[in-house]
C-alpha cells in the first residue's frame, strides 16, 4: 500500500474545521434549493450512476401559498444526527457480518466522504449506508455478494448495486483510505519495544490495544477522521486507553517518536491536535432509533411530500373514528 504522506487521503480528503463546516453547508442549501424547485429533494440514481429529478412543481415555485406549504428541511445539526446514526449502523452490521475493523473503517470513511458532495435529503443514508459496506469488502479483499448482504439485514440488494456508481463517482474513485486501526496496530508493536527499555508493563499491552480500538471506534463517529490524519486519531485512542491500564510514560512515549522521526511539527503541536480528538470524542451523542423519529419523519416528507397528505388524511381518518364511536356510546363530542 501506498505510503499515507503522497496519498490522496491526505491530498484530498483531510480538511480544517472551517473547510468541513462550509462543505455541509453547501450540501444542506442545495438540498433545499432543490426543495424549493422540485418541491422534493430525492434524486434517483440510474444503475450507471446518473441522476433522476422530480418533474418541477411549478406552482411550488411560483405560488408563495404552495411555497409556503412545502416541507421543512432538515437543518445541519439534524442531517449531522441521522449520519451519526448510519455510521453507527455500519459498525453493529459490520459487527454482525464479524466483518474486521478495516472494512467498518473503510465504509465509515466512503460514507463521510459520500456526505461531504450530497445532502442525506437528497441520497438516503440507509441505503448509501449499505453500498458503502458493500463497496469495502470489496476494496478490502473481503468479498460478500450483493445478495447475500442485503439478506442478512433484510434490505434489497438491488438498492445496493443502483447506488454504487453514485457512490464511486462522489469518491472520486479514491477508494484506498488509511483507517486508523492499523496504526493503532503499529503503534503496538514500537511500544512493546518501548515498555521493554523504559520500564513499561508489556503484560497490559493487549489490553491496552483493544480499548484503544473501541475508542477509535468512537472516533470514527465523529468529524475527527476528516480532519486529522490516522495516525493521530490511533495516538489520540492510545493516550486515552493509557490512562485507564497505565502501561507506559505516554509522554515519555511521544518524545520517543519524535527522536525516531523527521517532522515538521513539534510535540506541543501534536498535544493539541490529540487534545481536538478527545474534544470530538467527548461531545459524541449517538442518537438512538427513538432520537431519530421527528428527523426521519422531516426527511420523509423532503423525499415525498404527499407522504404529508397522506398523514393528514390518516390522522383526519383517526379522529372521525374516535368521534363516530364516541356518538356510538353516547358520548359528548367536543366541538
Amino acid at each position: 500500500m501506498a505510503d499515507f504522506q503522497t496519498s490522496t487521503h491526505r491530498a484530498k480528503w483531510i480538511f480544517s474545521p472551517q473547510e468541513l463546516v462550509e462543505k455541509f453547508q453547501a450540501t444542506n442549501q442545495r438540498a433545499i434549493k432543490s426543495l424549493e424547485q422540485y418541491g422534493a429533494t430525492r434524486l434517483e440514481v440510474d444503475v450507471d450512476g446518473s441522476l433522476s429529478y422530480p418533474e418541477p412543481q411549478i406552482d411550488a415555485k411560483d405560488n408563495a401559498a404552495e411555497k409556503h406549504s412545502l416541507p421543512k428541511p432538515l437543518n445541519i445539526e439534524e442531517e449531522q444526527l441521522l449520519r451519526v446514526f448510519y455510521e453507527h449502523k455500519i459498525q453493529e452490521v459490520c459487527g454482525a457480518f464479524g466483518f474486521p475493523h478495516k472494512i467498518q473503517g473503510t465504509a465509515i470513511i466512503y460514507f463521510k466522504r459520500f456526505y461531504l458532495q450530497w445532502s442525506v435529503m437528497e441520497h438516503h443514508p440507509k441505503h448509501i449506508m449499505l453500498t458503502c459496506i458493500y463497496a469495502s469488502c470489496k476494496v478490502e479483499e473481503n468479498h460478500v455478494s450483493a445478495e447475500e448482504l442485503g439478506k442478512g439485514i433484510q434490505q434489497d440488494h438491488q438498492v445496493i448495486l443502483n447506488n454504487e456508481m453514485i457512490v464511486l463517482q462522489s469518491l472520486g474513485f479514491d477508494l484506498i483510505v488509511y483507517a486508523p486501526y492499523r496504526s493503532v496496530e503499529g503503534f503496538g508493536n514500537d511500544m512493546e519495544e518501548f515498555c521493554q527499555t523504559h520500564n513499561g508493563q508489556p503484560e497490559k499491552l493487549k489490553d491496552l490495544l483493544e480499548t484503544a480500538k473501541l475508542e477509535v471506534d468512537k472516533t470514527m463517529l465523529t468529524d475527527a477522521p476528516l480532519l486529522f490524519p490516522p495516525g493521530q486519531l490511533a495516538l489520540a485512542a492510545l493516550r486515552k486507553s493509557n490512562e485507564v491500564h497505565r502501561v507506559l510514560d505516554f509522554g515519555r512515549y511521544l518524545d520517543s517518536i519524535f527522536s525516531q522521526q523527521r517532522t515538521t511539527h513539534t510535540k506541543a503541536e501534536l498535544e493539541a491536535s490529540l487534545g481536538a480528538v478527545d474534544s470530538l470524542v467527548r461531545k459524541l451523542k449517538i442518537p438512538s432509533t427513538k432520537d431519530m423519529v421527528h428527523i426521519d419523519r422531516k426527511l420523509k416528507k423532503c423525499w415525498d411530500p404527499s407522504s404529508q397528505d397522506e398523514s393528514k388524511k390518516r390522522e383526519k381518518r383517526k379522529h372521525k373514528s374516535k368521534r363516530t364511536l364516541g356518538e356510538a356510546h353516547g358520548a359528548p363530542v367536543a366541538s
